[in-house]
């Protein structure tokens, strides 16, 4: 199943193929895919898959008053995803995704991404239930279809900018179709920046000596909004001669830092 374009699953070209009591499957085109900041290809679509996939089997196991809240996502992925994607980039990456232990007031859900058969990454995504809000939006209902046209950037709705410092940054545009049914900057999307912004942050050898992304763990503080202040920050802490680590922060309107990442890189 496509989903609409309007929504910020059908603007990344999301396709859910089983939704089911204890499973989930679906798919997200990622060759083709660069980091705006580098210029280099990319695995960030793979850290909206999973938000998808696994919190779609947690968000299953919710009674009829809950609702669901991401509160850590983890991906352990192949430093080498991006170049066995190259060899088909039209073939999207899937993830198979199943609950993991028993519900309580939070749920784990564990996925395996893979291409073509091959296994990239393995991920999970940890949620939160709370009352269901009043204020939860309808489900969009509008066309679905072929990826728009644009970059990775284009569809985030993110601009490079100057950091003035030793970080790297982007901007996060206003954009309601990247919201999720809370009015908040989907968890999918934020993740992706995260990892941007912190494989940015340890390009420092160029292209011919990458550090590709290994591990990138993200905790979900508090509600993300779009605005003219909204940024997402990537700061290298240890860039070694076979590894590299990096923090990512997602910055609020208000200056307050909503989200963090840490990536782990390896040559």
């Amino acid at each position: 199943m496509s989903h609409p374009l309007n929504t910020p699953l059908g603007r990344f070209g999301i396709a859910t193929s089983v939704d089911a009591p204890g499973e989930c499957v679906a798919s997200i085109p990622v060759g083709g895919m660069v980091n705006p900041l580098t210029g280099a290809p990319t695995i960030a679509p793979m850290a909206m898959l999973v938000d998808h996939a696994c919190g779609l089997v947690n968000h299953r196991r919710r009674a009829d008053d809950e609702w669901t809240v991401s509160s850590e996502l983890s991906l352990e992925a192949d430093p080498h995803a991006a170049e066995i994607i190259a060899g088909a980039p039209d073939v999207s990456v899937v993830a198979t995704a199943r609950p993991f232990g028993a519900k309580s007031d939070v749920a784990l859900a564990l996925c395996e991404l893979t291409h073509r058969g091959t296994v990239l990454a393995t991920a999970t995504v940890r949620s939160f239930y709370i009352q269901s809000p009043a204020d939860i939006a309808p489900f969009p209902d509008g066309p679905s279809g072929p990826l728009p046209p644009g970059t990775l950037a284009d569809r985030m709705a993110v601009r490079v900018a100057e950091s003035g410092g030793a970080g790297r940054v982007l901007l996060q545009d206003e954009d309601p179709v990247l919201n999720n049914a809370i009015g908040i900057v989907h968890g999918g999307v934020t993740a992706m920046a995260l990892e941007l912004v912190a494989a940015a942050a340890l390009d420092t050898d160029g292209p011919d000596r990458p550090l590709r992304t290994a591990s990138l763990r993200v905790n979900f503080m508090r509600p993300f909004h779009s605005g003219p202040e909204s940024r997402y920050v990537g700061t290298a802490l240890r860039v070694g001669r076979r590894t590299g680590v990096a923090e990512g922060q997602a910055v609020g309107p208000g200056g307050g830092v909503a989200i963090i990442a840490r990536l782990t890189a390896y040559r």
